[in-house]
């Protein structure tokens, strides 16, 4: 039955590597159930609910995905997103949550109206093929550098920016030995080696005492503080002020979910080897009406914007082929939400290790990057370095759009009937630069 559904001997894999790819992944983004819950606790949204929606929406959406699309992708309530929802919108605005929720569960419509109709796959066709070895690469450098920081072995210096942590910190050298094993069990062709380095150096935090936590009062009962509260005709309001400040809310969770989308899809579809010969993602349809689904869901369980989740890629980088991998993922957030709180025992210096690993295997992809043309070497470039420099996957891939629609323009290169796209994409960007230089 699990061959006839996913197709595993197609893909190389078992169902073996496939719950091992599972808990992988599931290892390296459970701490969404406890960062996701804090920061829209933030906006009024009572924790505990927040908690239970967080591994509700990533349950389903996830078990959605290894079902529809047959991809090793999880999702669950986007970072970055999450913040500008809380910080933004509802503190900076002055937007309810509720409210705020309607704009998320909006977006998400029209999300799926533009995968319908098409649009969002014509501009996953119009991004070239370059850019998309690109972002494999600049995702990969992102992750590496958020597992460095989780570790402590860079830290921030306001002299540079950035610099070497205390490596005789206990987080830092757990992690540094956590680093070490995986590398080893990698050399050794060790089957689930980012698993079983992340497993036993959680392990050694437990016994060194580096997990501390303290579960408040939760129960499954908690979801109906959020459960269906979202405000869909206050966000459709246009009356007074308030009008257009919510149609820019709703533009931004569009944009910037798209693009994060896009990056991520394209990383780790890149890395498993999922992207067919002419440079397309078959089903890809399904993927994004999975995506927009899973947004609306969100919305109405009480969490902003659902998304695809790049730590997708250490699930892939244990062999991760099909949807089986995603299932899994779906799988152990549902049981979490029996107990969210104590993912919180789970310490950050033994899933740092694995995404600086996925990182290093996952910066391979710029090699197919044809670096003597300058005029593809630049925004190429452009993508790496700047993903994880400005911390996003929507702005590296900003630069590399517009570097590419620019040098294609001034080389006389431009041909209105493929490329119109591209420049709309170019103009959108340019005008989300100058927005966000206003705000």
């Amino acid at each position: 039955m699990l061959e006839r559904l996913f197709g595993l001997a197609e893909h190389k894999t078992n169902v073996r590597t496939e719950v091992f790819a599972g808990f992988t992944t599931f290892l390296t983004m459970a701490y969404i159930v406890v960062v996701n819950p804090q920061i829209l606790g933030d906006a009024g949204i009572p924790v505990a609910a927040a908690a239970a929606a967080t591994c509700l929406v990533a349950g389903l959406a996830s078990i959605m995905m290894g079902f529809v699309a047959n991809y090793p992708l999880a999702l669950a309530p986007g970072m970055g997103l999450n913040a500008y929802f809380t910080y933004t919108v509802v503190k900076g605005m002055g937007v309810p949550w509720e409210t705020a929720l309607g704009c998320v569960f909006i977006s998400g419509a029209v999300f799926m109206v533009l995968t319908v109709v098409g649009v969002r796959q014509m501009i996953i066709a119009s991004i070239p093929r370059s850019l998309f070895a690109a972002v494999a690469g600049g995702v990969g450098l992102f992750i590496a550098f958020i597992g460095l920081k989780d570790a402590g072995i860079i830290v921030a210096n306001p002299a540079t920016f950035v610099g070497l942590g205390n490596l005789t910190s206990p987080t830092a050298a757990l992690s540094l030995g956590g680093l070490l094993l995986i590398a080893v069990l990698q050399a050794w062709k060790v089957k689930g080696a980012i698993l079983v380095g992340i497993v036993v150096t959680a392990l050694a935090g437990w016994g060194l005492g580096l997990s501390h936590f303290t579960p408040g009062a939760y129960s499954l009962s908690s979801l109906s503080a959020t459960a269906f509260k979202l405000d869909i005709p206050a966000a459709f309001s246009l009356k007074g002020n308030l009008g257009p400040t919510l149609m820019e809310i709703i533009f931004v969770f569009l944009f910037v979910d798209l693009f994060d989308n896009v990056g991520t899809l394209v990383a780790v579809t890149k890395r498993a080897g999922l992207v067919a010969e002419d440079g397309t993602v078959p089903r890809l349809n399904r993927i994004f009406l999975v995506d927009s689904t899973a947004t609306m869901v969100g919305a109405m369980a009480g969490t902003s914007t659902v998304t695809s989740y790049i730590e997708s890629a250490a699930g892939v980088a244990e062999g991760g082929r099909t949807g089986l991998t995603a299932i899994t993922v779906g799988v152990l957030f549902l049981i979490t939400l029996f107990f969210a709180p104590l993912v919180q025992a789970i310490p950050t210096a033994a899933t740092a290790p694995a995404l600086i690993l996925v990182g290093a295997l996952m910066i391979g992809a710029v090699v197919e990057v044809d670096w003597a043309d300058a005029s593809i070497a630049i925004p190429a470039f452009l993508t790496l370095i700047l993903i994880p420099l400005t911390f996003s996957i929507a702005n590296g891939l900003a630069f590399g759009i517009v570097s590419h629609a620019v040098l294609k323009l001034v080389r006389g290169e431009a041909k209105v009937k493929q490329d119109w796209l591209l420049f709309i994409l170019a103009t959108l960007f340019v005008a989300r630069f100058v927005y966000l230089s206003k705000g």
